[in-house]
């Protein structure tokens, strides 16, 4: 079987003068929303497509060097990988329940990892139905088998945050996805306490009234409901898994300046603190969160909801965790406004905070609008932003080192190879990565231009860099789960004819 290498442009002489200087962290990702087939799969119980239309959309993906996904695996309190505790999704089949021949979440970590990409499993906690009636669940749902979990808000089933047994509940959902998949990192997005149904008030007063845990504002309690899981979910992880991540992707107003000094003049009608109940900036200044990823969502000199001034905003407010920004590239679509319409909005959004090093990466939502390369999107990243790949970055705040540097590099024939590099944990070798230099030049692995080649293998076919003739040399180094690169092996030197 042929192995998966992820080859990447080379060049020696640099023919264009681009924007910015290529940056060798950053973490580049993807959301794939599956809730009502947004983004795949794009049709039901058709599994071999399926399976093609991902290995599609990753492979578009991979070539303007996207280096995360974020899959979502959970979106109403179904699966979309082989579960004991929540039925098959009705996006996958066309009724929840029904049985599916393949894992997708495996699927999906399998080709993941061959190209060198994380992959992060995407849930969303509290919801359950999304617009569709309870006959539409399965009949073996928790719905149905323990109903006094569960509330209804503006026509939709909710598990009950303000309930210890949910919070157990949905740490353990996390963790049966954590310790059965070789997962990168576990995702939430902006669905905490929904958002607010006009006229209609979140039916937990009972919930309140029994459970309140010597509290005795609504709001304030309902905030600890979201902070406990948050915390209950992260410490899990990191006790089983610390290089696996628990990040959040929040809506993208934490508070008004009226009601907190430290907001922006932002004038939101909706926050994340006030109406979702979910204190973001508690859980990165605490460590419950490794990152956020607010889902910036507005143009560019917006009055009260202006990219420039909100991305700069949550980058100061990381608390030394990575902070990654989330892009409305579907904007470019269905927007209307004039500055979604003229130009590229998000290429300039990404023109406007890409110096900022508080900020450590984007991700765009929704995938298929950068597969689908819309308004030249994924043409002028690799132009010139995501011309060159990026090794996601670590996580300032967990304690982890590199790994050892490859030993013994060769090249015999047209075959390199090197000793594997075999760890244990978040040590062992995730992928490695291939530098090619000219005969003369001093290795340097601060030159991400310089790196031709990711792989999972410690062996590769040279002939497949296809270089001109000439005089190189080659260093490898590994790169392990806590996403650290070691030193660089010993060079050795080619000729190519």
């Amino acid at each position: 079987m042929r192995t998966y290498l992820s080859i990447i442009a080379f060049l020696f002489s640099i023919i264009m003068m681009p924007a910015h200087a290529a940056k060798k962290h950053e973490l580049r990702g993807a959301w794939i929303a599956t809730v009502a087939n947004i983004d795949w799969p794009s049709t039901k119980g058709n599994y071999e497509k399926q399976k093609d239309e991902m290995i599609a959309m990753l492979d578009s993906l991979h070539s303007c060097n996207i280096n995360t996904i974020f899959l979502q695996v959970r979106p109403c309190a179904d699966a979309l990988y082989k579960s004991e505790m929540e039925p098959w999704s009705a996006y996958l089949s066309g009724k929840q329940g029904s049985e599916v021949n393949y894992d997708p979440l495996a699927f999906a970590i399998d080709e993941c990892h061959k190209r060198c990409m994380e992959v992060h499993a995407w849930i969303n906690p509290y919801r359950v139905t999304n617009g569709e009636g309870v006959d539409k669940l399965s009949k073996n749902h928790l719905y149905f088998r323990r109903p006094e979990l569960f509330l209804t808000y503006g026509g939709k089933v909710y598990f009950n945050p303000g309930l210890e047994e949910v919070r157990d509940y949905l740490t353990s959902i996390v963790m049966d996805i954590v310790l059965r998949y070789d997962v990168d990192g576990i995702h939430m997005d902006d669905y905490f306490y929904p958002y607010k149904v006009a006229g209609e008030e979140f039916p937990d007063f009972e919930t309140f009234k029994n459970h309140h845990r010597d509290q005795y504002d609504r709001q304030a309690w309902r905030r600890d409901n979201v902070n406990l899981v948050v915390k209950m979910i992260h410490d899990a992880i990191h006790r089983a898994k610390p290089w696996v991540w628990f990040g959040v992707s929040p809506f993208g107003v934490y508070r008004n300046e009226k009601d907190d000094w430290r907001a922006t003049k932002a004038g939101a009608s909706c926050t994340n603190y006030d109406e979702l109940c979910a204190d973001v900036l508690l859980w990165l200044e605490k460590g419950w969160i490794d990152y956020a990823a607010p889902q910036l969502y507005w143009e560019l000199g917006r009055e009260g909801l202006d990219y420039g001034v909100l991305s700069k905003w949550w980058g100061d407010w990381s608390y030394g965790r990575n902070m990654f920004v989330g892009l409305y590239a579907s904007g470019l679509a269905v927007k209307k406004d004039k500055a979604w319409k003229e130009g590229n909005e998000v290429i300039r959004q990404l023109n406007t905070s890409y110096n900022n090093n508080k900020i450590n990466g984007y991700i765009f939502y929704s995938a298929k609008y950068l597969r689908d390369d819309y308004r030249g999107l994924k043409t002028e990243l690799k132009k010139d932003l995501f011309r060159y790949p990026a090794l996601v970055p670590v996580d300032p705040m967990t304690e982890s080192s590199p790994s050892s540097a490859p030993k013994g590099l060769k090249i015999e024939g047209d075959m390199m190879r090197w000793k594997p590099v075999v760890k244990k944990g978040g040590y062992d070798t995730r992928y490695y990565a291939i530098y090619c230099f000219s005969e003369f030049e001093d290795v340097d692995l601060n030159k991400v231009e310089r790196i031709i080649a990711f792989t999972q293998t410690s062996e590769v076919d040279v002939q497949e860099f296809r270089l001109p003739n000439g005089n190189y040399k080659f260093v490898v180094t590994s790169i392990n789960k806590f996403r650290h690169e070691s030193k660089a092996s010993k060079p050795v030197e080619f000729e190519k004819r």
